[in-house]
């Protein structure tokens, strides 16, 4: 996965498609990402210690990682990503201007 937490990135199917937002958590074994403020959905709740008048909470739902692609922070706009070892150390980059991600 070359998607990592705090990357932004746009989404390019499903009901939220067009929407930004940045990656908040990655589970690599399901292979989906949750975005800031996209894929929202309302969850049910119980009065409990947590939630005292319980009620409808909005909250972000994993999607694939497949539905989202890296939004390059320079030129703001949307690439696919790769691997390339640089100095002995393996970095990501940008595959539309080959700029180096991780430093």
């Amino acid at each position: 996965m070359l998607i990592k937490k705090g990357d932004t990135v746009l989404v390019i199917t499903g009901d939220s498609k067009g929407k930004t937002g940045t990656v908040l958590k990655v589970l690599k074994k399901t292979n989906r990402v949750v975005v800031e403020g996209v894929n929202i959905v309302s969850r049910h709740t119980r009065p409990s210690n947590s939630h005292p008048d319980g009620g409808i909470i909005k909250k972000e739902a994993p999607i694939h990682i497949s539905n989202v692609k890296y939004v390059e922070t320079k030129t703001n706009v949307p690439t696919r990503l790769g691997k390339k070892i640089v100095d002995g150390k393996k970095v990501r980059y940008a595959k539309k201007s080959g700029n180096v991600l991780d430093k």
